[in-house]
């Protein structure tokens, strides 16, 4: 919208405060107006501009690459990935650059370019940046958000890293070089822009969208930030006038990224040529009358006959099962982001599920040791009497039997453990409440756990084998318990060195779960 439009807009305000009647519809339309003025802005919705797809100078997916690798009409370099969906400009690697160019030329004086990207990264800052370029040769690999220096046409750079420490990035510019400016990394090229705007294109929910048009000498950016998934939810970035591109120049896409990283990722980029009608009225004709119902009549007589082809289908192979129902069309046809979004769904649920099994062997397992601690225990107090009373009438130890020392070994052994799965299952619990909460964590993670919970249970069947072989040596040999010498581990010692081996395994665990935290936040 122009500064004359602003301007009227508040006048008109100004002036028919307080509101009445007549203020209202004054106002009224006035608005109606000012959006007038601003859908005629946008070339691409006005009636006297005919556009057109490019498909030579545009790629989107699905099946985007060949068997050869290759993108039809397009080419890639660097550490660029084409895959079937979208092209991985960079990976979230460090230093690393990539971009993908036009194999023809853009013959056209006015077009408008669509692109569909995503930028992520794990930190809260990104680095380095997307760029998109309209160049009167192809760019090479440099230092320019993975192309060469000096250029010669337009870039339009997605700046990701703050390098002049004005904490306005993410920014959106546009810069014109005539292939005699070298780019002012050092402040951000914020002197060499011809117009730009702060807004954030990093982890969106949805795919970011961007415009850029170039009609009568003016150069326009649509911004759409991902947030909705509106494909039309567009706002103004900038525009700049009086801008001379040339025909015959090319198309292209890079990116770079340094000590930081993203993934860099294009799904689609489409180029629509932009012709005046008024320099081709043959365009304003469109289809004759004729040929239209000819067209409509074909299209209704096709249409008739595939439904009949289905009917007979349907009653040949009654019992066959269609393979696209009504019911599975949305699914067919569902869009990438709602396809993550069901794979996380189905990973938290099992997960859960396996959690919920977990827990319940987890309570099997307390029980059955709570179970074999009551029989330590009065095995315990039956024995002491017997202990006593053998005192001094036997000096050798029977062969076969367990010390005093085993038993309380045993028996604190047993109370730790019973302690340490309380706290495991009161901190599956809290894991429990959270996926069942629907927060998308990471498989990895969930996995690590799972795997931990097995080594615990099969420690726990090793400790339940020990149980069972001292109960069969209590049984086989019930009075022969053997005296407690002075020369026995006193209770205190035996704690304090039980305690002590168990702070040992907790602080290795801890010190081993801070290494590969750190170890992932270095990848």
């Amino acid at each position: 919208m122009s500064s004359e439009v602003h301007r009227a807009f508040a006048g008109a305000l100004t002036r028919h405060a307080p509101p009445t009647a007549a203020s209202a519809v004054t106002t009224l339309l006035l608005l109606v107006w000012i959006g007038a003025a601003v859908v005629a802005q946008d070339p691409t919705k006005t009636a006297g501009v005919h556009k057109r797809f490019e498909y030579k100078l545009s790629f989107r997916g699905p099946h985007l690459v060949q068997k050869d690798g290759t993108i039809p009409f397009w080419e890639h370099h660097g550490h660029a990935i084409a895959s079937d969906e979208s092209v991985r400009i960079t990976p979230s690697l460090k230093s690393k650059k990539g971009s993908i160019w036009s194999k023809v030329p853009n013959i056209h004086r006015y077009w408008v370019v669509e692109i569909v990207f995503r930028i992520t990264g794990r930190g809260r800052v990104g680095a380095d940046g997307l760029a998109f370029w309209y160049t009167e040769k192809k760019g090479e690999e440099g230092m320019v958000f993975g192309s060469n220096d000096m250029w010669k046409g337009l870039g339009v750079f997605f700046d990701s890293f703050d390098n002049d420490g004005h904490r306005n990035n993410p920014y959106i510019m546009a810069m014109v070089n005539n292939g005699t400016l070298a780019y002012d990394h050092e402040a951000d090229g914020s002197s060499q822009q011809i117009g730009g705007c702060q807004r954030d294109f990093r982890n969106r929910p949805f795919p970011v969208r961007v415009k850029i048009e170039y009609y009568q000498n003016s150069l326009t950016i649509f911004f759409h930030s991902g947030l909705t998934h509106d494909p039309d939810d567009y706002e103004l970035c900038m525009r700049a006038e009086g801008v001379d591109l040339k025909p015959d120049g090319f198309f292209g896409v890079s990116a770079a990224t340094g000590g930081l990283a993203d993934d860099h990722d294009v799904l689609s980029f489409s180029t629509h040529s932009l012709v005046p009608i008024a320099e081709k009225p043959y365009l304003k004709e469109g289809i004759p009358d004729d040929e239209r119902l000819k067209f409509e009549h074909e299209f209704d007589d096709y249409r008739g006959k595939l439904e009949k082809a289905k009917a007979d289908y349907r009653k040949e192979h009654p019992n066959e099962k269609e393979i696209i129902t009504d019911e599975d069309e949305d699914r067919l046809y569902e869009a990438q982001d709602v396809k993550e979004l069901r794979m996380i769904f189905d990973g938290q649920n099992e997960i859960h599920r396996l959690v919920k099994g977990l827990l319940f062997k987890l309570d099997e397992v307390v029980g059955r040791q709570e179970r074999e601690l009551s029989m330590l225990t009065l095995i315990n107090q039956g024995t002491a009497g017997g202990i006593q009373a053998s005192q001094g009438l036997s000096g050798n130890q029977p062969v076969g039997a367990f010390q005093r020392h085993e038993v309380d070994s045993v028996l604190s052994s047993q109370k730790d453990i019973s302690a340490n799965v309380r706290d495991l299952k009161a901190q599956l619990t809290d894991l429990q409440s959270r996926f069942s909460g629907g927060s998308p964590s990471g498989h990895g993670d969930s996995s690590e756990i799972v795997k931990r919970l097995k080594d615990v249970k099969t420690q726990f069947d090793g400790v339940q084998i020990d149980v069972k072989t001292l109960l069969s040596k209590s049984q086989a040999n019930p009075a022969n318990c053997p005296t407690v010498s002075n020369g026995c581990v006193t209770p205190f010692v035996l704690f304090t060195f039980l305690f002590g081996q168990f702070a040992c395994i907790i602080g290795y665990l801890m010190f081993r779960s801070s290494r590969d935290a750190a170890a992932k936040k270095l990848y």
